[in-house]
């Protein structure tokens, strides 16, 4: 919000010998955050001079040039040289500007002066006197873009007659000298975003007189412009009033067009100038329409299916049917608290308007602001919720300037539909401020702070109900009352105590296994990255998940940050392929990433998640219903490798990454934390149906590695032979001896035995290795050491290698255990796969 320093004194009796630094600094500290100080930067001698005399010459390129004799006062060069006419004291300026006579009153620069608008023109900005066109310029006369005003910049600025005289300074006759506080405006506070609720807020923490300007007389309620809201809840307040006889053609003062100019806003025409000047100086957003292009009453109503508009903007737009619309017996002549139509915009030949004030509901206002994508200054408003008081006394303000500045009549009574909403009481006791400051604050200074900002307040023995102005919607709990507080009693009083560390343990075990797998994966070679934990169909479909893919089953967000990711993923790939996307199209050939994230899997059957106050500490029975209603969380890794594995260079030729390298990854990191896992082949979406790996732990899968399949890369726009691999860390974590029930060892001797075994080419090697693990408790492990196809198996066959270690916990192994336990074995891989010993 920019706040012009003058205008706001015209509202708060700000000490006249207050800096406007430190008027900044004492806002920032009310929470009024100063982003800069604004201001022209002109200086030097820029005065009112009056054109004595002016010849026309013509130079050989075909330029008409004015040589000028200007008067500019006390200011004037008594040599008077080189300058035409009588021997009269002044300057003598050159001029290329036609739009002036002799008399007229202009702005002239003299030497000295400092222009920053024209420093990529002349050094420094600065005028000098300086011969051109065969004539010395001893200053030059000034357009509005020369210093940087609204206007016509192709004509210089030809000031009203009278309104000054020669010499007078311009800087102060133009305003060029004042001071515009651009204020960081929290998004809860709508009423800092008008003069009105700075110019409060400047008072209370000055503890000076404050005059609202909304203090103006309104004309009562009765039988004005038809007026029907069949959604009062959308809109609880509406008013309209009815100006007649406006004449629209007259300009807009320069006080106006100058105070909307240093607000940000640029100067359109009386009508819209006005409106947008009554904004900014109460926060309460209006509209105007031309009283003769509505057709029938105003009805505030919901879209219907199929309803568009012609915005302002000039752009058709299609409603909703959540849009909140403004309309007459034609249709909608307006998103209601967003923008108007263009079939009831005012033009020139305007002479009677309609002017509607309304408090709409915020949430209404902000989804159709963001479905439309209109950011307007009255949207902008009217979603952080204004003052529900103040729509007729701002409709009467925008009536009385056009009144005032435009002519014609106002109507002897206004329409208004609906009542203010009440404001809610809020309950805390009287030593919460203390005791959640660290500030000695007692009653009656809590009290006086709170009134101070409006609140009425009752104190009944140790609480305090307070009911919140109706301008400050954002005190809705205790401890928005206690910042408030604070705010006038001053932050720079909580004391500086630094907290003291609760006895602990540091990083639990689980942390500290999580940071090891980070660094496995950077042994890895693989960077770590952060993506957004949002996702959307659009990712499920470029990974080819089938439509009953539980994958697909989200946590979808209120209010998300994009409509194209409107929930909270489910695996980790989503934004690891944006990133690889990303990384790829800036040029890197070969990536290879790593995330570390929770995934959000919704619990079937969970009910809506409660919304509790933050008054009190939540009940064990309501943090039970808040937590089961929370989605599964698990901390998932995963990572993505395009390109080279092994980088070529002067050692020789590199590898391409395979399906085998994220499988080794996964393997290695299971082995970091000392969690034997087992490999199978798989099918599942991304991955590549014949190079998908599914892990297991103790039989249940953990996650999946291998090749993403060719249709995904095409989808992402990726190059051939990307691998990928995602697992579920908690589990893995759940599954490592330094969380689990931890592995009883042996201390007796191991005895070794291998079997070759002749099974079908198609059998898998990890479940059959299974099978001999858990055919004898003697059993320890089975690893595979050999795999072989030729002429000594049969056709069709191969035969498997298997290492056994056998052991017992309580006694050395006898030949007959060994014996029992090979037979064992040989039994189960029959069973399992039909397998043979081979001889």
């Amino acid at each position: 919000m920019k706040v012009p320093v003058s205008w706001l004194r015209d509202y708060v009796d700000l000490p006249d010998e207050l800096t406007t630094e430190a008027l900044a600094a004492r806002l920032t500290a009310f929470d009024l955050k100063l982003e800069e100080i604004v201001s022209s930067g002109i200086s030097g001698p820029l005065v009112v001079g009056r054109v004595l005399c002016l010849v026309k010459e013509e130079q050989k390129n075909g330029k008409t040039i004015n040589w000028c004799r200007v008067d500019v006062g006390a200011h004037n060069d008594p040599s008077v040289p080189d300058a035409p006419g009588d021997d009269v004291p002044s300057r003598g300026i050159i001029c290329g500007a036609h739009n002036f006579v002799e008399g007229d009153l202009v702005v002239v620069s003299l030497p000295g002066t400092v222009l920053p608008a024209l420093a990529n023109f002349i050094p420094g900005g600065e005028i000098s006197a300086r011969k051109t066109y065969g004539h010395v310029s001893d200053g030059m006369i000034c357009s509005s873009a020369e210093l940087d005003l609204p206007g016509d910049a192709s004509g210089i600025i030809v000031l009203e007659p009278g309104s000054a005289q020669p010499g007078d300074d311009a800087i102060a006759l133009l305003g060029l000298g004042e001071e515009v506080l651009d204020l960081e405006v929290n998004p809860d506070r709508a009423y800092a975003l008008s003069l009105r609720g700075v110019a409060r807020d400047a008072a209370i923490a000055f503890g000076v007189s404050f005059h609202d300007p909304a203090d103006v007389q309104s004309p009562p309620a009765g039988d004005g412009w038809p007026v029907r809201v069949d959604d009062p809840a959308a809109a609880p307040v509406f008013v309209a009033l009815e100006v007649t006889g406006f004449d629209p053609t007259r300009p807009s003062p320069a006080w106006m067009a100058q105070r909307l100019e240093q607000c940000g806003m640029r100067s359109i025409s009386l009508a819209v100038d006005i409106s947008n000047y009554v904004m900014l100086e109460l926060g309460q957003p209006n509209h105007a329409y031309d009283r003769a292009k509505l057709q029938g009453d105003i009805v505030v109503r919901r879209a219907t299916v199929g309803e568009k508009i012609t915005t302002l903007d000039d752009v058709v737009r299609e409603l909703d049917v959540d849009d909140l619309v403004i309309t007459d017996d034609r249709g909608p002549v307006g998103i209601a608290g967003v923008m108007g139509a263009a079939s009831v915009e005012i033009d020139d030949s305007t002479t009677d308007i309609v002017i509607e004030s309304a408090y709409f509901d915020p949430a209404t206002i902000f989804r159709s602001a963001r479905r439309h994508r209109i950011g307007s200054e009255a949207s902008k408003r009217n979603e952080r919720g204004i003052d529900s008081t103040l729509q007729a006394r701002a409709a009467s303000r925008v009536a009385e300037l056009m009144v005032e500045l435009g002519g014609g009549a106002v109507a002897e009574v206004m329409t208004v539909v609906g009542e203010s909403p009440a404001m809610a009481s809020i309950e805390l006791s009287t030593s919460l401020p203390a005791r959640i400051t660290g500030v000695d604050i007692d009653t009656v200074t809590a009290v006086e702070a709170l009134e101070a900002n409006g609140c009425t307040v009752e104190v009944d023995h140790e609480w305090l109900t307070v009911t919140p102005p109706p301008w400050r919607p954002d005190l809705t709990d205790p401890y928005d009352i206690v910042e408030d507080v604070l705010r006038v009693v001053g932050y720079d009083q909580v004391p500086s105590v630094i907290p003291v560390a609760p006895a602990g343990r540091g990083l639990t075990v689980a942390q500290k296994l999580r940071r090891r797998v980070g660094t496995v994966l950077a042994g890895e070679g693989l960077v770590e990255v952060k993506t957004f934990p949002f996702a959307g169909p659009a990712d499920w479909d470029r990974m080819g998940l089938d439509a009953d893919d539980i994958r697909r089953r989200q946590v979808l967000l209120e209010n998300p940050l994009s409509a194209e990711d409107p929930g909270m993923t489910t695996t980790l790939l989503s934004g690891l392929l944006r990133s690889l996307v990303l990384n790829i199209g800036r040029g890197h050939a070969d990536v290879h990433i790593t995330e570390t994230g929770r995934v959000f899997l919704p619990r079937p059957g969970a009910a809506e998640a409660p919304i509790y106050g933050v008054a009190r500490r939540p009940t064990a029975d309501e943090l039970a219903a808040l937590t089961s209603a929370l989605p599964d969380q698990p901390f998932h890794v995963g990572l993505v490798m395009s390109g080279e594995r092994v980088r070529s260079g002067w050692a020789g030729p590199g590898r391409a990454a395979t399906w085998a390298d994220a499988v080794a990854v996964v393997q290695h990191l299971a082995a970091s934390l000392h969690v034997e896992v087992t490999v199978e082949a798989a099918s599942l979406a991304p991955w590549h149906p014949g190079r998908c790996a599914a892990v297991l732990v103790d039989g249940e899968v953990v996650g999946h590695a291998g090749e993403l399949h060719p249709r995904v890369l095409k989808a992402y726009g990726l190059p051939p032979r990307v691998v990928a691999a995602e697992i579920d860390l908690d589990a893995l974590i759940a599954a490592s001896p330094a969380i689990g029930p931890r592995p009883e060892f042996s201390s007796y001797p191991v005895a070794k035995e291998d079997l070759a075994l002749v099974v079908d080419a198609s059998v898998a090697a990890g479940p059959l290795g299974q099978a001999l693990a858990a055919a004898s408790p003697l059993i320890e492990s089975a690893r595979l050491f050999d795999a072989y196809t030729g002429d000594q198996v049969p056709e069709g066959k191969k035969s498997l290698a298997y290492a056994l270690r056998l052991r017992a916990p309580d006694r050395t192994l006898t030949d007959d255990d060994i014996r029992g336990a090979r037979e064992a074995a040989v039994s189960a891989a029959n069973r399992a796969a039909g397998a043979t010993l081979r001889t």
